[in-house]
């Protein structure tokens, strides 16, 4: 049956806007009037999209078609601010309108649709699977059964800030000595493709054997100058084989295990996701929504294979009548201090509380180990660089040095 988009007025005189299913548009037409709809304008909507609205669609056809992590994270906090004293659908509207970039309106159109459909939240977002993921979805269904929406997306929206604050910690601790690597390597790239060139030309005619460091360098200098271009073909070739590696399970589960297991790296990535899963399954626990299908949902929004067949064990072990703490220590690689903590919490009967304060020390572990590490690999970084150019510059002062000595015999 084909949808048709429309655009009606209600009997407060507010804009509607979705799409209706119909077998033509008068049926569509009767249809949205038996909702005592005023219809201003209808056309029949595309088959292949979830009915966007009819301004979604105005708004261009770009092909993308999602919510970043930051975009959801401002529409949850809207959302949730504006639920508490809005109706949803006007609440949605109103979002939708103020949106600034096309492809987040047609995705909020598209789920205000929904809901003007008669929809509910949780449904409407499953039309937009790529914006909403199950575990988001999960906690709005939850909010919508309870009967506590606006309480479980402001928890929402706090859960989605902090995991905006620890991206973005990652980010600063990675964007310092990455930027400083790449212009370390830049500089030494044109040392040795455009000054080594120039300088060691002045000693073709000497014929005098050149000291063994000058003859190293001149060489690298002379294949980084003639040969660049098959490096970056070689280092995109090696980039390409291992990303399709990557994506075979097996060799994806070795690589997470070897991050695993390389010192410090392997704690603190250990860490960090440790500290993502017990802030979401605290904020699930506190949301009423089943341990069990909490811990599901959680455990498939962790990136290392490793962790998440760990989480997956966890799952058929609660599943099979344990509980949470003994499974945790069964899988060996979470921290011990979460175990603990979540055993303190299934006694006192307090779990959400207990695992919130145990992302809050996990956080507060990385936040100490990051800034230790840049402590110490900035300067690292630099006395590296400054060995390689010393050496550039002692290989061409070398030669120098030998010419002076046998002019002086």
């Amino acid at each position: 049956m084909p949808s048709f988009d429309y655009v009606a007025l209600d009997t407060g005189g507010r804009e509607r806007r979705g799409s209706v299913r119909a077998d033509s548009s008068n049926e569509g037409r009767a249809k949205l009037e038996a909702r005592r709809l005023y219809v201003v304008r209808i056309e029949q909507g595309s088959e292949s999209a979830p009915a966007p609205s009819l301004l979604s669609r105005a708004g261009g056809t770009g092909l993308k078609r999602r919510l970043s992590a930051k975009q959801l994270t401002l529409f949850t906090r809207q959302i949730a601010t504006l639920a508490q004293v809005a109706p949803l659908e006007e609440a949605l509207r109103t979002i939708a309108r103020q949106a600034e970039q096309p492809h987040v309106r047609r995705v909020l159109e598209a789920v205000h649709g929904g809901v003007v459909e008669g929809r509910r939240l949780s449904d409407s977002m499953a039309r937009e699977p790529k914006s909403f993921p199950p575990l988001y979805r999960a906690m709005v269904a939850a909010g919508e059964s309870s009967g506590t929406l606006p309480t479980i997306l402001d928890r929402l929206s706090e859960l989605l800030e902090r995991q905006a604050a620890v991206r973005a910690k990652v980010l600063t601790a990675l964007a310092y000595p990455t930027i400083l690597a790449l212009v370390a390597v830049g500089v030494v790239f044109a040392l040795m493709i455009f000054v080594v060139p120039q300088v060691v030309a002045q000693f073709d005619s000497v014929g005098q054997e050149l000291p063994l460091l000058t003859r190293m360098v001149i060489s690298i200098s002379s294949f980084l100058q003639n040969w660049w271009w098959a490096l970056l073909i070689a280092l995109a070739g090696l980039g390409v084989i291992g990303w399709r590696a990557l994506r075979e399970d097996h060799i994806r589960l070795a690589v997470d295990r070897f991050i695993l297991g390389v010192p410090l790296i392997g704690r603190l990535v250990r860490d960090l996701h440790a500290a993502r899963m017990a802030r979401t399954l605290a904020t699930m626990v506190s949301s009423r929504l089943p341990l069990l299908e909490g811990l599901s949902l959680t455990t498939g929004t962790i990136h290392n294979r490793v962790l998440r067949t760990a989480g997956n064990d966890i799952v058929e072990a609660i599943r099979g009548g344990g509980s949470l703490s003994v499974a945790l220590r069964r899988a060996g690689v979470f921290p011990p201090l979460l175990v603990y903590m979540t055993a303190s919490g299934e006694a006192a009967g307090k779990l959400d509380i207990m695992l919130e304060r145990a992302a809050e020390y996990l956080e507060r572990e990385f936040d100490a180990f990051t800034s230790a590490a840049l402590s110490l690999l900035e300067p690292a970084i630099i006395v590296l660089m400054g060995g390689i150019v010393a050496l550039i510059v002692l290989s061409i002062l070398l030669p120098i040095l030998q010419l002076d000595t046998l002019a002086g015999v």
